[in-house]
């Protein structure tokens, strides 16, 4: 079976989670007999690629206009692609995606991840929803991340005829220990136990709530990440103002794993519904951390079962927050109990093959519903 994806960026020109889904998946399926391609925008070049075992293809995107890459070069491309598909995966948002899906008129069984509500683009969005829920009623399956987003999002509840739920997977049940050279760098470099932030610095992660939860305690906290909100004149301010914070740039899988065996706990402050899932949390789980994150009615306290798995605190709360580090930071023996728990329930539910294995089942029931569709059609 040989399925496409379809996204607005992917790896190696852009990393996060939806890409990281994607990557995880093509890897994944390609045990139960399925051959992956993805096709994105690239701000560089059009080219074709390989991406560990499975085939990228990327079109120059020509603008951005609101967040929304553009290119209408890449509708042709889609069809291209499409044609010679035998399913078409979708990961929304994304409008273009949306017009492509009519303009390419590719006649294949499709699938929907829905990564996200249309959050930040609240006055544009009146004028993109006809389309958004013309695209969702016609194509075949909606694959939600969590069951509490299902419960929480208010689009999904008008599609649950053909919603399934299948949540995001990372790595395997085996855990590689870290490069001793690269563990001995970061331990002389940011020390041990700290409360480690790993991600790219967007709006919605709220990193300024945990600044000033931090603000004049005694709590180590390592930033590693990259992006817009975090620009270098940013991080010699709060350098000079925040002694117990570290930032460090984008780090490699090998350089956060070693920070991970590092940290006493994973810290996702993110405070808006933007943060579908956070990834970053079963990292720590896989890891044996502790969690900390926000009530958001997303996947983050699917992940992150408060009083289990660690601790969930109200969006926004800085104080709340602070007192869940302390909480942490005072009683060890509860974290390394919440790091087990947390490490389990990785295994029982978030491994990138329960995942891939999922995906796989879908596909092969979306294009069996799909010949018989057909078939009943023409007969």
């Amino acid at each position: 079976m040989k399925v496409l994806h379809f996204y607005k960026t992917y790896l190696p020109d852009s990393y996060g989670g939806a890409q990281q889904v994607i990557f995880e998946i093509c890897e994944g399926t390609r045990r139960y007999g399925v051959d992956s391609e993805v096709l994105a925008l690239s701000p560089h070049r059009t080219c074709s690629k390989n991406i560990s075992s499975h085939r990228a293809h990327f079109v120059r995107r020509a603008a951005k206009l609101a967040s929304t890459d553009l290119s209408m070069s890449a509708i042709g491309r889609f069809r291209e692609l499409a044609a010679e598909a035998d399913i078409v995966h979708y990961h929304f948002p994304w409008p273009l995606m949306d017009v492509a899906h009519f303009l390419a008129r590719h006649g294949k069984p499709s699938v929907v991840t829905y990564h996200s509500d249309i959050v930040r683009q609240r006055l544009l969005y009146p004028l993109y929803k006809p389309l958004m829920h013309r695209f969702l009623s016609r194509v075949n399956v909606i694959v939600a991340t969590s069951p509490a987003y299902v419960r929480t999002s208010p689009v999904l509840q008008l599609y649950r005829d053909k919603l399934r739920v299948v949540p995001i997977g990372i790595g395997g049940p085996d855990l590689d220990e870290p490069d001793p050279a690269l563990l001995a760098y970061w331990r002389a470099r940011v020390g041990g136990g700290f409360f480690l932030f790993v991600g790219v610095a967007r709006h919605y992660k709220s990193l300024n709530v945990l600044l000033e939860a931090v603000r004049g305690t005694e709590l180590p906290v390592v930033i590693a990440g990259a992006g817009s909100d975090k620009p270098y004149a940013k991080r010699q301010r709060i350098g000079s103002q925040f002694g117990n914070v570290i930032y460090t740039d984008a780090v490699s899988e090998a350089d956060k794993a070693a920070l991970l065996h590092l940290c006493r706990a994973v810290v996702l402050p993110s405070a808006l519904r933007s943060e579908a899932f956070g990834i970053v949390l079963l990292e720590g789980a896989m890891h044996s951390k502790p969690l900390i994150c926000c009530e958001l009615g997303t996947g983050t306290t699917y992940v992150n079962v408060d009083g289990v798995t660690g601790l969930a605190v109200p969006p926004g709360d800085a104080v709340a927050l602070r007192d869940a580090m302390r909480r942490l930071n005072a009683d060890p023996e509860q974290a390394r109990r919440y790091g087990r728990n947390a490490r389990k329930r990785y295994l029982e539910l978030f491994t990138a093959q329960r995942m891939a294995s999922a995906y796989a089942g879908l596909y092969a029931e979306a294009v069996g519903a799909f010949a018989r569709s057909r078939r009943a059609c023409a007969a």
